[in-house]
């Protein structure tokens, strides 16, 4: 009965997801790739490879090993570190030692060598075990080790590691299990052994075990690429490439092979983008033109202050996207204080001049409410319609969130619903049942990477005109994107860039308070928010905690303590550095209305000192607010520093942006700090973020859409592969518009069938 429920919950960890299992794949090729492991392999095996995120046979086809070893080859034993996973291959040097008394629990100690560099293993076990592994460690035998470096009294040491002796050729020495004669045999076919992502329950050599047993059920598998297309762009076939990936021969013809898989993301994601741009230009979207005497002239005619050059330019782009008949579909990326909500807004009324609703959808209630503020004084009387002393002509502004009460929700409804507001801001609530436009002509989505692609059509989708028409979709990100990002995430939209910062903008200078090497430094960064409230001004104290409950889940290298929190932060500094000031908190976990009251006290000047989570982190608007202070730096992101740091000097004062650390100046954390004080450009801050972190998070971790989890490929690295796949992607869906290709449509299918679990996961 217990062997019946492992396998049952193996079977449901492994098995395709309901949206995969609908996906009704054409051709026996991708049938074959998207079977569940659990038909092919025992349940214990599939339910250690789910835990690894390995569930069909693409999944294990797909998993390429980290690196490749040799069996001639010796690992320089100076650069492992301590909590790496390694794999390395040494020479036991000298006879190994045992030690203890107690049978059930001896300890044997060897040396490994490099020729150079020693590295103790310890093996714990009962006296049989002992003998067994003595006999395997001869003094001089070079062997695979695989465990995880840890320290013990001071020195590096591998404790316990997974190993298989080998003899001058490569050869296994001794006694060997069944997935280490698998592994003998790579060795001695090329001198080359794949080391895979592992776990403790499934062994790096187990992994390659199991994909050559799934590789021998691939022979006689249909190519899914065109042979012109292979032929064009050098690639070798994909049962080759799997072939050349887990039985490897040479490292020329693993680098090959990775480059067909790598080319097949690519391409399986260009080509849903290209299709979905085809899509778009069938569709029917109101014709927006600018009329001389609406909403929109008689805004620029108040504004406060004159548009850059910038905003013209896009702005300009934008219009005449929105005079055409095929729906919009532009990205606008732009630096913290770029203007891009304005640039929004002029589009927006634009929208309502022509007789349609415009919506902004935000991810948070505190941007959301920031929008509204902003908006509705910009606009002025032009934002009061029904009421006294409204412009003729103006429209309303409606505010639709989460927290809204059961009536103020109803009537908000009912004026989106009759085109009474012409203008609706709000967060997700606005992609929930019975939310229905009148009229909707444009969609705005801010701070885009934090929804989903799938999300944002949803909004689009579900709010067609009465003429059977698609509104424009405007999508903006105050994260940089560099070119490659955008073509591989964005890929279905036109891109727009504000570079230049409106007048009156101010220097931040950025400063990194290395704590353990400069103790002093610390009570100098309280002092100096003492010094700035004392001026008149205020400032952000920024934490990566709430409470101290809450798991520290990333600790950077060469950090020595928890992260600071919300909570025991600003309880110590009313009672310490900065007691006597106006000081209150602020985080997720507070009502809407707390927060909303909060927010209001801060921007009204109530309060000298908001310590805070990073849901401050975009759209908060103080232009009173001149320094930050970031606790505990090292646990945020570049582009997450960036964003935070775009919160101050947006007023008449200079910006003072502190990151406070307890990392060494020497570690890689240090590093990334290191980037964000030397310089404000926020696309140069972006390449190097993207050299620290996969694509699939560098615009958020939690994005949905399978077009942001990239598996093979690197944005940076792989740009030219990503181009040449979009270029082939144009070029097929030209000559293949309705999807009439089964293999092609079975490409799109695949990306459509990962992007709807994502979708479902987070609904």
């Amino acid at each position: 009965m217990a062997t019946r429920g492992r396998t049952e919950v193996a079977a449901r960890a492994a098995a395709l997801s309901p949206a995969q299992a609908a996906a009704g794949y054409r051709t026996e090729t991708f049938r074959e790739l998207n079977r569940p492991l659990v038909q092919l392999l025992g349940g214990e095996n599939v339910k250690a490879l789910a835990s690894l995120g390995l569930a069909t046979v693409a999944d294990l086809m797909e998993d390429l090993p980290r690196r490749y070893l040799s069996g001639t080859q010796t690992t320089d034993l100076s650069e492992v570190r301590p909590g790496d996973g390694v794999a390395v291959v040494a020479r036991v040097l000298g006879v190994p030692q045992e030690r203890g008394f107690d049978p059930k629990r001896m300890r044997l100690e060897a040396v490994l060598t490099d020729g150079r560099t020693q590295l103790p293993v310890t093996f714990f076990g009962q006296d049989r075990l002992i003998v067994y592994w003595k006999q395997q460690l001869q003094a001089g035998v070079k062997g695979i080790f695989v465990g995880k470096i840890g320290v013990f009294r001071d020195q590096l040491q591998m404790s316990h590691p997974d190993f298989v002796m080998l003899d001058e050729f490569g050869s296994i020495v001794g006694r060997a299990t069944k997935t280490k004669v698998a592994m003998a045999e790579q060795v001695t076919r090329s001198g080359l052994v794949g080391i895979y992502p592992a776990s403790k329950k499934l062994p790096t050599w187990q992994v390659a075990d199991l994909a050559s047993r799934v590789l021998d059920l691939l022979a006689g598998l249909d190519d899914p690429l065109p042979d012109d297309v292979r032929a064009r762009h050098h690639l070798m076939g994909l049962l080759e490439a799997y072939t050349e990936i887990h039985r490897p021969q040479s490292l020329e013809r693993i680098e090959q092979a990775e480059r067909r898989l790598k080319f097949d993301e690519a391409l399986r994601l260009q080509l849903t983008m290209a299709y979905r741009r085809a899509d778009q230009a069938h569709r029917r979207a109101p014709s927006i033109a600018p009329r001389p005497d609406g909403l929109l002239a008689r805004f620029d005619a108040r504004l406060p202050f004159t548009l850059t050059d910038g905003q013209r330019e896009v702005g300009a782009e934008i219009a005449a996207d929105m005079s055409q008949t095929a729906p919009m579909q532009r990205l606008l990326q732009g630096e913290v204080g770029s203007g891009k909500t304005v640039v929004a807004l002029r589009a927006m009324l634009a929208a309502v001049d022509a007789g349609h609703q415009g919506v902004l959808l935000a991810p948070t209630e505190v941007l959301a409410t920031q929008h509204y503020a902003a908006i509705t004084e910009l606009l002025g009387n032009l934002a009061g319609a029904g009421t006294l002393g409204s412009a003729p002509g103006a429209t309303e502004v409606v505010l639709l969130t989460g927290s809204a009460t059961a009536i103020r929700r109803r009537n908000t409804l009912n004026k989106i619903a009759s085109n009474q507001a012409g203008l609706v801001i709000g967060t997700h609530a606005l992609l929930q049942a019975g939310v229905t436009f009148a009229d909707l002509g444009l969609v705005v989505v801010d701070e885009q990477h934090r929804f989903g692609v799938e999300q944002r059509a949803a909004l689009s989708e579900g709010a067609s005109g009465p003429a059977g028409t698609y509104p424009h979709v405007l999508v903006m990100t105050a994260t940089p994107i560099p070119r490659s990002v955008a073509m591989t995430i964005f890929g279905d939209l036109e891109v727009s860039t504000l570079t230049e910062l409106p007048a009156g903008r101010q220097d931040v200078q950025t400063t990194v308070v290395y704590v353990p090497q400069h103790p002093a430094w610390l009570d100098r960064a309280w002092q100096r928010v003492r010094e700035e409230v004392a001026a008149g001004r205020q400032g952000f104290i920024v934490v990566p905690r709430i409470t101290a409950s809450e798991a520290d889940d990333f600790i950077p290298e060469g950090a020595v303590r928890p992260s600071a929190t919300v909570e025991e932060l600003s309880a110590a500094l009313r009672d310490g550095p900065l007691a006597g000031l106006r000081l209150e908190v602020l985080h997720g976990r507070m009502s809407a209305e707390a927060k909303r009251d909060v927010m209001g006290r801060f921007a009204a000047g109530e309060l000298d000192v908001l310590v805070a989570t990073t849901v401050v982190e975009v759209g908060v608007d103080v232009p009173n607010a001149s320094i930050m202070v970031v606790m505990d730096a090292d646990r945020f992101g570049i582009s997450q520093l960036h964003q935070l740091r775009g919160r101050i000097g947006r007023g008449e004062h200079p910006g003072v942006c502190l990151l406070v650390t307890y990392v060494d100046p020497t570690t890689p954390a240090a590093a990334r700090l290191a980037a964000v004080a030397r310089t404000r450009d926020g696309f140069e801050l972006a390449e190097a973020d993207l050299e620290q972190r996969r694509e699939g998070n560098v615009l958020g971790a939690n994005q949905s859409g399978a077009r942001s989890t990239l598996r093979l490929l690197r944005a940076i690295s792989d740009a030219d592969l990503i181009a040449e796949a979009r270029e082939a992607a144009n070029d097929l869906v030209a000559a293949d518009p309705d999807r009439s290709n089964p293999y092609l449509a079975d490409m799109v299918t695949q990306v459509e069938a990962q992007s709807n679990d994502e979708w479902l996961d987070r609904t």
